[in-house]
């Protein structure tokens, strides 16, 4: 038997046996999460986290969870400054407010369940796989690498799209009601804005683009969200919800714009300041 060391005390290896590259069980997770992934962007490990450790890392969201950066803000689903030049009927036009917080990666404790887990070069092999990649690599940002995202009650992370091309993301503490993960899978392409539908999603006539998820804690969440418009539908009730968001990349060194960084976690360091985003597409962001 293999020592899987930090996979075995939080996975539920005998459902996800990431380490032993041989195995038919983990083969079999790889192609299911790429074929729903190729068909709708988006796939999801139920029950990854082994049970006896939920607790535990529900505990530790809500310990880091005070460490958020909290300001409400008005966004367009492209995050792209309110007074851009658009045309009149663009959905970059239409405005929301956004109320999620995040905790950046340096007020996550070293040795936390979701920092050991995203270091870990047997579940990052995994992670790569299941998106068909050769290799991924952490964020060099030292604050977006790895994140919670906190939606308070009377919050919501309005609808949007990703600036990354894809996004692994974990639910750590559902919430009272609400918080709901909604999705339109492949909204867009690459070359392809197609504007009419995400206008159709974001004035309330596209509810048949619409699919949700039911996320319990310890579930791992893989998601294409450049191409797909997505939000967490308001949180209501007593209890924030949170979720553990682990950045990684297809080539190593990334870090956040200065612009960005300071949106998300009012602040920024000397890193981010001579960074300079390079996408490989023409999209909005």
């Amino acid at each position: 038997m293999v020592a899987l060391g930090v996979l075995d005390e939080i996975v539920d290896t005998a459902r996800y046996p990431l380490a032993e590259r041989a195995a038919a069980a983990r083969a079999a997770v790889v192609a299911l999460a790429r074929a729903e992934l190729s068909e709708t962007g988006c796939t999801v490990l139920s029950g990854f986290i082994r049970p006896d450790r939920l607790e535990a890392l529900r505990a530790q969201g809500e310990r880091a969870a005070p460490h958020a950066y909290y300001t409400v803000e008005r966004v367009n689903a492209y995050n792209l400054p309110l007074d851009e030049p658009l045309p009149e009927d663009h959905p970059g036009r239409i405005v929301f407010e956004r109320g999620n917080a995040f905790v950046a990666r340096d007020r996550i404790p070293e040795g936390a369940l979701i920092e050991r887990l995203y270091t870990d070069a047997a579940f990052q092999r995994f992670v790569a796989e299941c998106f068909g990649m050769d290799e991924l690599h952490e964020y060099a940002d030292p604050l977006a690498g790895l994140c919670l995202n906190v939606v308070a009650p009377g919050m919501a992370h309005p609808w949007h799209f990703d600036t990354n091309e894809f996004t692994v993301s974990m639910l750590t503490q559902p919430a009272e009601s609400g918080g709901i993960f909604e999705y339109c899978p492949n909204i867009r392409a690459p070359r392809a804005e197609r504007p009419d539908a995400v206008r159709a999603v974001l004035t309330g006539a596209g509810e048949h683009l619409i699919k949700r998820l039911e996320l319990r804690p310890g579930d791992l969440q893989l998601f294409l969200g450049r191409y797909s418009l997505h939000r967490v539908s308001p949180v209501s009730g007593a209890r924030q919800r949170h979720s553990a968001i682990f950045a990684y990349t297809d080539r190593p060194g990334v870090i956040g714009t200065a612009a960005r960084t300071r949106q998300l976690f009012g602040r920024v360091r000397a890193e981010h300041r001579e960074s300079a985003a390079i996408r490989g597409d023409r999209l909005l962001d």
